[in-house]
């Protein structure tokens, strides 16, 4: 129960447009997209400047007051939650992009500036920020910097960590570290900034960062094509990777389980191949205009369907075609949401081993929960697999929910039996803080503790997310 008198203070601080009290308005951002983590807080901070994230935590830290920071409030894994009643930040009003700067390749955006923005931002100057995600359209840079969030250009442009040049930090106590150079090259002493990227707002609030643009592709091609098999898909990305020069920007793979979904529940949809591929490949590359991508990609994928690596394609002859087609893959989670509940698992393997996984992980999930669906979809470029299961046909919800630590055990433990990780882009929160502790070793359970006890020691950050101390 946070006192009044600190409630009052820190009203003060952000002033009269600066919070929110009424439960009705704050009520969307105590409960995460799936809804399985709803919140509670006595009071929504909105500050639109850095010096006043500043005031709030230094004011929090001397009177050792929780704070939960939050973005677009897209996360799955419960990190953005305040579920102990904590203060909840949101920096949302802190959404100005500061600069554009397409002769240097690079953009100073704050923390709240939705990523979609920033996306349009850079396009207009001529440049191009290639961070995508389904939820870009109320996702923000902070809180995808924040989870080291990944989406579907991974393959070329790496995730959300690749592409900081520098960020400006508010510490647990107040302090403010400036890091907002724009520099590709930095070689003095520790890195800080990484500390920040993927630590969920346990080590300090990221306010504001300076981030890589890149050339607008002036080509881009995107085709789907028919796999008769995960192994197949992971050849023909190999082919593709050859024939064009690594110009592959996005490769992302579907089951027909969960194609039918999406033609089932999502509006405007349509069945890409008659007859229908037991899995789906979308890849997507771009260049400059001197290349010739079309006859390359074509060519390639000609030779892929005589080796036997796909069955049919068929490339978006216009922007139109090419929406369509990236319609089918990003509907996957709203179109499992709608049939019913599902258990999610997003992991990452060695993309060679993306077909065991599929094959031994559903073998025994299915063994397990008879009748369960698996629906493994997602970044099969960059071997990042969102390992889902859609619950059996009239099964009682709460019964099959209830099976959710068994499945993830059974998934994880084979994920880590192959090399993988058992979070490749969503993060820890709360979901996988504890059972974090049984993939990573001590020595890096311990490393972490200490961090966060340097950095936060009276624990006022995101307390019990990512891990515990």
């Amino acid at each position: 129960m946070v006192r009044t008198d600190i409630i009052a203070r820190l009203k003060s601080i952000v002033g009269e447009k600066g919070y929110v009290e009424d439960p009705d308005e704050i009520a969307p951002h105590l409960i995460e997209w799936r809804g399985t983590w709803r919140g509670r807080t006595p009071l929504l901070l909105k500050p639109q400047r850095t010096a006043q994230v500043s005031a709030i935590l230094s004011f929090c830290n001397e009177t050792c007051t929780p704070v939960v920071p939050q973005g677009g409030n897209t996360g799955l894994v419960g990190g953005q939650i305040p579920l102990g009643g904590e203060i909840l930040l949101h920096l949302g009003r802190m959404n100005h992009i500061r600069t554009i700067e397409s002769h240097r390749m690079s953009a100073i955006a704050e923390a709240g500036v939705v990523l979609a923005d920033l996306q349009r931002g850079a396009d207009e100057a001529g440049a191009y920020f290639p961070l995508s995600l389904a939820s870009e359209g109320s996702a923000t840079i902070g809180g995808t910097l924040s989870t080291n969030a990944g989406g579907v250009n991974v393959l070329r442009y790496g995730s959300a960590r690749a592409l900081a040049l520098g960020l400006e930090v508010v510490l647990a106590d107040g302090r403010v570290l400036d890091m907002l150079r724009t520099l590709h090259k930095d070689n003095t002493g520790y890195d800080l900034k990484q500390l920040f990227i993927g630590a969920e707002g346990t080590l300090g609030v990221v306010t504001a960062a300076a981030l890589k643009l890149f050339p607008k592709p002036e080509r881009v091609v995107t085709a789907l094509i028919a796999c008769p098999s995960p192994a197949s898909a992971v050849a023909l990305l190999d082919a593709l990777q050859q024939a064009t020069g690594n110009l592959l920007s996005a490769f992302e793979f579907f089951p027909r389980a969960g194609l039918e979904l999406v033609l089932a529940h999502i509006p405007q949809t349509h069945d890409p191949f008659s007859p229908p591929s037991p899995w789906y490949v979308l890849v997507e590359a771009g260049s400059g205009k001197s290349i010739p991508l079309d006859e390359l990609m074509e060519s390639a994928v000609a030779s892929a369907l005589e080796a036997g690596m796909c069955t049919d394609a068929t490339f978006a002859a216009s922007e139109a075609q090419r929406g369509a087609l990236w319609r089918l893959r990003e509907s996957f989670s709203e179109a499992q949401k709608r049939e019913g509940p599902s258990l999610k698992h997003d992991v990452s393997v060695p993309v060679d081993a993306v077909p065991e996984l599929i094959r031994r992980g559903s073998t025994a999930v299915e063994a397990l929960i008879p009748g369960i669906r698996p629906v493994p979809f997602g970044h099969l470029g960059d071997g990042n697999v969102h390992f889902n299961f859609t619950a059996p046909k009239n099964v009682d919800a709460q019964s099959f929910l209830s099976r959710r630590e068994d499945v993830a055990r059974v998934v994880h433990d084979l994920v880590a039996s192959l090399g993988g990780s058992i979070s490749a882009e969503h993060g820890l929160g709360v979901m996988k803080r504890d059972e974090i502790t049984r993939y990573k070793s001590a020595a890096e359970i311990d490393t972490m503790r200490a961090l966060k006890r340097a950095l936060d020691p009276n624990n006022i950050l995101n307390p019990g997310k990512v891990l515990t101390i």
